[in-house]
């Protein structure tokens, strides 16, 4: 993994101490506010690590690092954390005051990393994880940028001439007198629908995605019928499934190497869990274990993990290689997310754009069919 450091910037500034005399005005209080970016935590944690390889203290690389951070929520976050390390608290404790930025597995990794004096390389593990993470969610992004573009289009395009053009039509029609066929009927019904609650067409599908949100933060219950929904749904389903098999088997891997008990690894799968089934069959397998049993039949049973998955834990678990197995299913399933994923788009945008053919090519049957009998009209009276 590549490191870097950023060279330029102020130099580190030194607060509290040093004597004041009159007149010395007290620094201003931080505002500890604000979103903080994943990037700008992974960037941290690289650079981190490596003056912590340097042989670099812990308060001396902070104080290095919270000077070249640019003024923001983040650079008031290590602020805060170079003071509670300064007075004596561990790194971990002072991390996880500030849950914005460093989540559980974060400072758990870190606090394992503290325990064993291995502090730079659960690091280093730290910022490849997350670059890994990062990865995955920037190709899925990408991958989707086009066809949501397109299925945007078309929908505002499809609005557009159903409320503001075919009613133009209707006055040519009215004007001949002549008898519509059904299609050219129904078309003209949707846009008087159209015109007459435009608002409904316009606000409907906000406050249905709004009302979506709120629900998914304020019930436990609806979010994990939410993300059971999607894991059914064909192709994606099946593409979600490996991306959380990949993600728990990642995360754990990542602590048991770190040397965090795996109880507490489980627990903190768990708790920063992106899918609430997934959730729900960790604590399962949580429970089991602390009942003395293995890790794998748990894991089978849970209907999540497929026999390669658990068959290749229960190896881990009889040779005492648990954290290479786990890291090897992570890298073998992201490698099946990303084709799975490229294949699904691929398909999708010609899926896509036959639809909008089909569509376009509706609207202009259905408009098209009444001319013929306004150019009958039109001969006939000549």
């Amino acid at each position: 993994m590549a490191k870097r450091i950023k060279r330029s910037g102020p130099a580190p500034t030194k607060r509290g101490g040093g004597g004041g005399g009159a007149g010395t005005a007290a620094p201003p209080a931080r505002k500890l506010g604000g979103r903080v970016s994943s990037g700008t935590v992974t960037d941290f944690t690289i650079q981190l690590a490596t003056l912590s390889e340097a042989g670099i203290p812990v308060v001396k690389a902070l104080r290095i690092l919270e000077g070249q951070t640019e003024p923001g929520p983040f650079k008031n976050v290590l602020a805060e954390i170079t003071d509670d390390v300064s007075a004596g608290a561990p790194l971990s404790e002072a991390m996880g005051k500030h849950d914005k930025a460093f989540d559980p597995l974060y400072a758990s990794m870190v606090r394992a990393g503290e325990a064993g004096g291995i502090l730079d390389r659960v690091l280093d593990r730290l910022a490849t994880f997350r670059e890994k993470a990062a990865t995955i969610r920037a190709k899925i992004k990408q991958a989707m940028l086009y066809p949501s573009a397109l299925i945007l289009f078309a929908i505002a395009a499809v609005v557009i001439v159903i409320v503001f053009v075919i009613p133009r039509f209707r006055e040519i029609f009215d004007s001949y007198g002549v008898d519509l066929p059904r299609p050219t009927q129904i078309l003209l019904a949707l846009s008087d629908a159209g015109s007459k609650y435009w608002y409904l067409v316009i606000g409907v599908p906000p406050l249905i995605l709004l009302g979506h949100s709120i629900a998914a933060r304020r019930s436990r219950g609806y979010l994990r019928w939410w993300h059971g929904v999607q894991l059914k749904i064909p192709l994606i389903g099946s593409i979600l499934k490996r991306s959380i098999t990949a993600s728990f088997a990642r995360t754990f891997g990542t602590l048991v190497q770190a040397g965090v008990p795996h109880l507490d690894a489980l627990g903190i799968c768990r708790d920063t869990s992106p899918n609430e089934v997934l959730t729900d069959a960790v604590e399962d397998i949580r429970r089991t274990v602390r009942e003395g049993e293995g890790i794998a039949r748990p894991m089978g049973e849970t209907g999540l993990f497929d026999d390669i998955v658990t068959n290749m834990v229960d190896v881990g678990e009889e040779t005492g290689e648990l954290d290479t197995m786990l890291l090897r299913i992570a890298d073998a399933y992201e490698v099946q997310v990303d084709r799975r994923l490229e294949t699904f788009f691929r398909v999708l945008e010609p899926i896509i754009l036959i639809m909008m053919a089909v569509v376009i090519g509706a609207l202009l049957f259905a408009m098209i069919l009444p001319m013929t009998e306004m150019m009958k009209t039109i001969g006939s009276q000549r």
